[in-house]
Formats: C-alpha cells, structure tokens, sequence
C-alpha cells in the first residue's frame, strides 16, 4: 500500500459572506494520480491555492510529509515548498510572459538553490533545448505547457498540483500533454492532484477520483467504482454531460 503522501483536515476558508471551503478533508498517496472534480464556483482553485498555502485558511490542518505543512516558515518553509508545485491553465497568465523559456525555468533552480541542466529539463518534457532562448510569448500554447510542466519538475517534487492544465488545449495537443503527464510520473514517481471540470479527462488521467460541490467533497472512490456506481448527484450529472467516459 502506497504512503500517505498529503493529509488535509477539516479546511475551512470565507469568500466573502460565503464559505469557499466548509470542513474539506482529502488525502493523497505518494506516486498516485487524485483528480478533482467538480463545476465551476465548487471551490477547487480554492483548494489549490490553500494546500499551496497562496492563499490563508481559517480553519483545518494539513501535513505533508509527515510534516505539520501550515506550521512551517521562513527557511524551512522555503525548503520544503520544493517538494509542492503547481502548474496553472496558463502560463502566460501564471508567468511574466516577457521572460525567456530559459528565464522561467532558472527561477525555481535560483530560488531552491538547485542545480540542474535546463537543456535536460527541456528534453524531459519533449522540447528541442534550443527553445530556451525564446521569449514564452513566442511559443505555442502546447510548448508552454510544457515549459510549465518542466518548471514544476525543476526542483523534483512529490506532488504536482495541476489546475485546469489541459482544459484550453485542442484535443490534439490535449492528449499528447496527457500522455507526456503519464510518462514523467512513471518515470519520477510523483503524485498529481489533477483539478478538473471535465470528468472524461479525469477517468483517463486518475486513480481515484474526488467530486467537490459547494466547498466540500461529496464523494472520493477509485475512478471506475465512481463512474460505474456513482452515488452524488453532482456526480451523476457530471456523468450525463460526458457519456462516451462509461463506453
């Protein structure tokens, strides 16, 4: 049985006058795939940005690690937020798109003090290390992608937090970024949490499957045994919107 890799507890955060996250609980294994679902405004890039500690909580415990993950500061802080990263829809947005490929992925390195050769990076990740000297605004969306992809493994951690990383890809590139997902945790063992609104992207990419409503998860259960019984009705109309996930 895999290790307990993340273990979040009753997190609790405002939006307003409104409750973002209400007593959330959610774990992930070392080495495994989680994605979470659920529609728009259910509080998954909440979620993300928390686990992440961008944004407070205020309430809820979360170790990673075997560590006390929200107790942590300064130095120790710095260290051990290497073993998190995150890879946004779009870096562009995420990222100062005036910087070179090169520029991006030398920050992470400087920052943590990791030494690692970026041509090596780049080829993980499928790219030509030529592309290092291009502005990331000179690239295609896919290679950008990538580029995120290749600086969440900078510093090679056990967790990647992935929020909507595909969903403004064509399905061609889509797939082939997918499949670039697959191949790297095989290689390095590192666990996704995969955020989603699009359930047939989930049951190709995960473990287990978590279904998030109105702050909380409603239902967390191993991909097929969700799809093929699913139990919450924010599940099961999910299901209906994408129906080719249960051919």
């Amino acid at each position: 049985m895999a290790e307990m890799l993340m273990q979040a507890s009753e997190l609790s955060t405002r939006y307003g006058d409104s409750l973002a996250l209400d007593r959330l609980s959610l774990d992930i294994k070392a080495g495994e795939t989680l994605a979470l679902v659920g529609p728009s405004g259910s509080g998954k890039s909440t979620l993300a940005r928390c686990l992440l500690r961008l944004q407070a909580l205020d309430a809820g415990s979360i170790r990673f690690e075997g560590r006390d993950w929200l107790s942590l500061k300064g130095a120790a802080l710095r260290t051990h937020r290497a073993r998190m990263q995150m890879v946004f829809q779009d870096p562009l947005s995420a990222f100062n798109p005036r910087a070179s490929v090169y520029d991006l992925l030398r920050e992470p390195l400087r920052i943590h003090g990791v030494k690692r050769d970026i041509a090596e990076l780049l080829q993980k990740v499928g790219l030509d290390p030529k592309l290092a000297q291009r502005g990331v605004h000179e690239i295609s969306g896919g290679q950008r992608q990538r580029v995120a992809i290749a600086r969440a493994l900078a510093t090679s951690p056990s967790l990647i937090v992935l929020d909507e990383a595909v969903s403004a890809l064509d399905t061609t590139v889509r797939a082939a970024i997918l499949k670039l997902l697959h191949q790297i945790q095989t290689a390095e063992a590192t666990a996704y949490l995969f955020i989603t609104h699009d359930l047939s992207v989930a049951a190709q990419m995960a473990d287990r499957i978590a279904v998030m409503a109105h702050g909380r998860i409603v239902e967390c259960r191993p991909t097929q045994e969700l799809i093929s019984a699913p139990q919450a009705p924010v599940t099961k109309a999910l299901i209906e919107a994408v129906p080719k996930i249960l051919v």
